[in-house]
């Protein structure tokens, strides 16, 4: 098994006729993944990369091909409407990648999509990857940025704020032997769809996760709330990593997200709670995957 998605998800990408968005498509269909369709107003009609029609409005394209995932790579002034329209043609999932969406935009979004059944992933996230068994990835789903050839089948979850910090880990297990059951990219943004305590719980009940890493950042009390519900109800080993060490206080520092608003912010803070609630904690991202493996027992 996997959490949120496997080779059988249908993917329909919105803005997949932009250089960013067609990029990031073409690999994914490389990876394997079952992208059935593309979303750009006005391009109704056309096909990419030759067979993956291209509708006006998501809810043609899952009408049409019975997409249940949304990946956006719409510009920021429209990303939020993106969202809302993927909301409404009630796909389960939506990926957001786009940085840089307001404030109140996301504000906007989160309100609407109160009783949902969709979930959210970011926005100004990498998105997921369930990585696919043998060197042409079957059985692989990719959606969103991350490099895919870096991935590989195997037994640790990975859940990060960083994009970066989520390659780093996940070559780093690959290179030593261990591969992802999934890898989710949350994003970095003050307000988004889902946090380290929901994709926890996601991989406590996946029988095919037996470790998790968990990286996260100054800002926020997000990572203490997930190691505070990891000690009461995951018994699975946990490597976590706080970046930020440096970063001083009231100044943002990469990810709009990623701000020291008060003691408990802090890097040290956060691993201080993550080592009380059982979490081993990697003081460099280099020692991530060691990190893991001697909590697990298996170094």
């Amino acid at each position: 098994m996997s959490i949120l998605v496997d080779e059988n998800t249908k993917i329909l990408v919105q803005g997949i006729t932009g250089a960013f968005g067609a990029r990031h498509a073409k690999l994914s269909l490389e990876y394997g993944t079952q992208l059935v369709a593309g979303v750009t107003p006005g391009k109704g009609g056309q096909t990419f990369e030759n067979n993956v029609p291209i509708f006006d409005t998501v809810s043609e394209a899952v009408e049409a091909t019975g997409a249940t995932v949304s990946c956006i790579f719409v510009p920021p002034p429209f990303a939020a409407d993106a969202i809302l329209e993927a909301v409404d043609a009630g796909v389960d999932l939506v990926v957001c990648i786009t940085e840089g969406i307001p404030v109140m935009d996301m504000m906007r979004v989160k309100a609407a999509m109160e009783g949902s059944k969709t979930r959210l992933i970011g926005p100004n996230c990498p998105g997921i990857v369930t990585p696919g068994h043998g060197e042409k990835s079957q059985g692989g789903c990719r959606i969103g940025i991350a490099p895919g050839y870096i991935h590989k089948r195997g037994n640790v979850g990975v859940v990060s704020r960083s994009g970066t910090l989520t390659y780093e880990a996940v070559w780093q297990l690959t290179e030593r032997g261990y591969g992802q059951s999934t890898c989710v990219g949350i994003g970095g943004d003050p307000i988004n769809g889902t946090s380290h305590l929901d994709v926890l719980k996601m991989f406590n009940d996946d029988p095919e996760t037996e470790a998790i890493i968990m990286i996260g950042e100054i800002g926020g009390n997000a990572e203490a709330e997930a190691a505070r519900w990891a000690k009461d109800h995951c018994k699975k080993p946990i490597a976590g990593f706080i970046a930020g060490a440096t970063a001083p206080p009231g100044r943002r520092m990469g990810h709009a997200g990623a701000i020291v608003g008060g003691a408990d912010d802090t890097a040290e803070a956060k691993k201080r709670i993550l080592r009380e609630c059982g979490i081993a904690v990697a003081e460099t991202p280099s020692e991530l995957a060691d990190t893991l493996l001697k909590h697990w027992g298996k170094a």
